[in-house]
């Protein structure tokens, strides 16, 4: 066993751990069914998922299911949350329907991309060894979990209280973060199509405010939810609000920015476009072009 299946298997096991923790938690006074917490239950199928579609993807050494699977983890744990809830109120459902319009738009940009590409690069090592690829679905798991926490924390509390002003803000904050990620994704996806634009970094739209939107977005988006949430939590319920925290820090220290940064780097460092672009804009909080 290598050093990279080390680390892997430190990965499995930090996974299971702090899904464990975040499932206990999110659980603090929430329903039950069948003798079990519905958000412990919750916990136990986004893993459940990513397990089993693992075993085929990793069967085939595909990772083409990956992101749809993420989707459809978000998808399913949220559909079951709403039907087991025995007293859902109007947060729980404005909760669960922007949970299910983000994981369905996203999940179905995410699967046509890796189709349109036929590949995504960040798996071509990972995808040979099956511990390493089973980690990127544990933690994957994992992700749901704690990004979805406090929502679905606030959808099976059962303390239940009105949206109210913080509730109206978080939705507000979600709606900006959700356009913000939709139309950068939308304005990558249309710059790639222009042939014109042929081993070009893009430089255009949202993305000549930041050279990460789409992440800006994802992290705004996250925050809302939290924001939406938090009048519905008690007790160690409030720790799922680590949910924005644990989305940026992936996301800017981990397997977002980081590997992002480093392959634009690798293609584009050097020229002097690119890298006057890199200077001139933010890597992630978006700002007005200077002119």
């Amino acid at each position: 066993m290598d050093k990279h299946e080390q680390s892997a298997v430190v990965g499995i096991i930090v996974a299971v751990i702090l899904g464990a923790l975040i499932g206990w938690a999110g659980s603090d006074g929430g329903e039950q069914v069948g003798g079990i917490r519905l958000f412990m239950l919750l916990t136990i199928i986004a893993f459940a998922v990513n397990i089993i579609a693992f075993v085929p993807s990793y069967l085939a050494r595909t990772e083409h299911y990956y992101d749809l699977t993420g989707s459809l983890t978000y998808i399913s744990t949220t559909v079951m949350a709403l039907i087991l809830s025995s007293n859902l109120d109007a947060r729980s459902l404005i909760i669960g329907l922007l949970i299910l319009v983000w994981a369905g738009r996203l999940g179905s940009f995410l699967f046509a991309r890796v189709k349109r590409d036929g590949k995504d690069g960040r798996f071509d090592q990972i995808k040979q060894s099956w511990l390493r690829f089973l980690m990127t679905w544990m933690l994957q798991g994992l992700w749901v979990t704690l990004t979805a926490g406090a929502a679905f924390a606030a959808i099976s509390s059962g303390s239940k209280q009105s949206l109210g002003v913080v509730g109206i803000v978080g939705l507000v904050v979600w709606i900006i973060g959700f356009a913000i990620e939709a139309v950068s994704d939308a304005q990558k996806t249309a710059f790639k199509k222009d042939s014109s634009n042929d081993g070009k970094f893009i430089d255009v739209g949202l993305w000549a405010w930041s050279r990460h939107p789409n992440y800006f977005g994802e992290i705004t988006l996250w925050t809302g939810m939290a924001l939406l949430a938090l009048p519905a939590l008690q007790g160690w319920q409030y720790l799922t609000l680590i949910s924005p925290i644990f989305v940026a820090t992936l996301l800017i220290k981990v397997s977002g920015l980081p590997m992002l940064e480093r392959r634009s780097d690798k293609k584009w460092g050097g020229q002097a476009d690119y890298e006057a672009y890199k200077a001139s804009t933010p890597v992630l909080i978006p700002r007005p072009p200077r002119s």
